[in-house]
């Protein structure tokens, strides 16, 4: 306070006032900062950085989100008092009430697959889905669609925008790899993506059954979800993506170079064991 005020009064008047000696507040003031002062000036430079370059919105839990993130090792509390001293705050959600409505599935459509996650041939049965990835530069969000029978991602596409024209790359992906012409069930929970006129007419345009999970359901599109889990797993929270493409980059590897390429070397061993039983049956025939 003293060193605040030393301005508008004199300063031995304050020490006298508010009974400090002059001696130790002098010394005080000639004392260097100590590691956790100077910590925290550092980190409440990279604080306002953070905050001036989100235009003023982020607050303190998405700031320590963000510093994290971004290597740095402090408390929620701690980012919180700092961000209090120096007058900065985010912008808090307005307090409405309100409902979010559940996804209506359009008319004619059903859960067609019922959990059953079988499928004796190929291109029989697809499951779709659509997760994010977090990278320096924001979000980047990945839509799959995998064929039930060998578990193999048949299609996919990744944007910086959560929108249909996302999931319609990845069917189309699909269909330019499948070279049987019978229908295909496809399934997908209730996202507005999936429920809106466009994707429903690309369907019905390419011979494609639809089917949906019903309301608050993540278990009815569990092999989606089982491929996502797997996918951050084993790779994705063990990376530090700096730039969306740098993200891309390695899910594409991780898709096409590691994951569909087990799932094929597996199907070829399980084909070839086939083989191998029938041959000696036919022989002693």
């Amino acid at each position: 306070m003293i060193e605040r005020c030393r301005e508008a009064f004199p300063v031995r008047m304050m020490c006298r006032c508010l009974r400090v000696s002059p001696s130790g507040y002098y010394v005080w003031r000639g004392r260097p900062l100590s590691q956790r002062a100077r910590d925290n000036r550092r980190l409440l430079i990279r604080i306002k950085a953070l905050h001036t370059e989100s235009d003023g919105v982020l607050g303190s839990p998405r700031m320590w989100d963000a510093l994290r993130y971004a290597g740095e090792s402090c408390g929620l509390n701690r980012v919180a008092r700092l961000m209090r001293c120096a007058g900065l705050q985010g912008i808090p959600q307005s307090k409405r009430w309100r409902k979010k409505g559940n996804g209506t599935r359009p008319g004619g459509v059903r859960n067609h697959l019922d959990r059953d996650f079988s499928a004796v041939q190929a291109n029989t049965k697809w499951v779709t889905d659509i997760t994010y990835i977090r990278t320096a530069e924001g979000w980047l969000y990945l839509c799959v669609v995998i064929d039930l029978h060998s578990s193999v991602v048949v299609g996919w596409s990744m944007s910086h925008r959560q929108e249909t024209h996302l999931v319609l790359q990845a069917v189309l992906m699909a269909l330019w790899q499948r070279s049987e012409t019978g229908p295909v069930l496809l399934h997908s929970d209730r996202g507005c993506q999936f429920t809106s006129e466009e994707y429903q007419q690309f369907l019905k345009g390419h011979g494609l059954i639809c089917s949906m999970s019903a309301v608050g359901s993540c278990a009815d599109n569990a092999a989606a979800e089982s491929f996502f889990g797997v996918m951050k797993r084993e790779r994705v929270r063990r990376r530090h993506y700096l730039t969306r493409a740098e993200a891309r980059a390695d899910i594409f590897d991780y898709i096409e170079c590691f994951y569909n390429a087990g799932k094929r070397h597996k199907i070829e061993q399980t084909n070839m064991q086939r083989l191998n039983f029938i041959e000696p049956s036919v022989k002693m025939g």
